[in-house]
């Protein structure tokens, strides 16, 4: 077995086993419960599947980005629903139920809208290459890595949730070695890559990421326990998914280096945002706005 065939099979069992743990530790009535919010839930839609993948594109292009590196950033702008929402909305004091049910429902219907907005968004980016991404390969990624096991959790959850309280922890146990240990070999073995990135795509992508955070806080509504929330689930893309994309796309590393570029400082700007948003109102006035809102 090749080094990139060890790589990628690392990310589809660490993507599987980490959804299949996300499904484990909520309900389906936390899914339906942002769903029968439609304000939120439009929100949050044009956030992840308008906002930012257009944004991306915007800023590639100014960037002058090279156009396979482009192609990994856009992959990773339209694979939403990634599993960190829900604990970095919980370090930084959000309500975590609305993570939870927003990482379900984008994590389904990414399904349809990440092959279709790759499908119009591309050739925007692709300066004349002919660049392409197997739509129906990423639609069985998406269901078998992403789909199938969250499913898999939640039903546990909703039929046997004892079962699923006694296989949480060692779920979410094997996925911090098995999110270690991916990272650890994808490092090293991309690191020369990626100190050639240039600054210009360094800024883009800071610049994504702030305009992620952004529109996912005025998605949020008033609510700051909310606005956290879709902050963060909008600002976090699913890494794993998108190098698992990129590396069964194209060619060369250019295109997985972007998507672990932007996937680490994705993870690191989010990661400090959550540690200075938790030094602000504790959890007690989260707590009370989920009150007001009861009542």
């Amino acid at each position: 077995m090749s080094l990139d065939q060890l790589i990628n099979l690392l990310l589809v069992v660490t993507l599987t086993e980490m959804m299949l743990a996300t499904g484990l530790g909520v309900r389906v009535m936390d899914a339906i419960g942002v769903a029968r919010d439609g304000r939120l839930l439009l929100g949050a839609g044009l956030a992840n599947y308008v906002a930012v993948p257009f944004a991306a594109v915007i800023l590639l292009l100014l960037a002058n980005a090279d156009p396979m590196a482009a192609a990994g950033i856009l992959i990773l702008a339209v694979c939403s629903g990634a599993p960190y929402g829900p604990p970095l909305t919980a370090l930084a004091g959000g309500k975590t139920a609305i993570s939870v049910g927003l990482t379900i429902i984008l994590a389904g219907s990414s399904v349809l809208m990440a092959p279709l907005l790759l499908f119009l968004l591309l050739p925007l980016t692709s300066r004349g290459m002919d660049l392409h991404v197997d739509a129906p390969g990423m639609l069985r990624a998406i269901l078998a890595i992403q789909l199938f096991p969250l499913c898999a959790g939640l039903a546990v959850n909703h039929w046997r949730p004892n079962l699923a309280a006694r296989l949480l922890p060692p779920a979410v146990a094997v996925g911090k070695v098995l999110n270690a240990a991916t990272l650890a070999v994808i490092l090293v073995t991309h690191f020369p890559q990626l100190l050639d990135i240039r600054p210009g795509s360094i800024l883009a992508m800071v610049t994504l990421l702030v305009v992620s955070l952004g529109v996912g806080w005025g998605a949020g509504g008033r609510r700051s326990g909310d606005r956290k929330a879709v902050a963060l689930t909008t600002s976090i893309r699913n890494v794993g998914l998108g190098l698992v994309i990129a590396a069964g796309s194209f060619a060369g590393p250019s295109a997985v280096t972007a998507v672990l570029a932007y996937g680490l400082v994705q993870l690191l700007g989010s990661l400090l945002l959550a540690l200075w948003w938790r030094r602000g109102p504790s959890l007690a006035a989260v707590r009370a706005d989920d009150q007001a809102r009861v009542q």
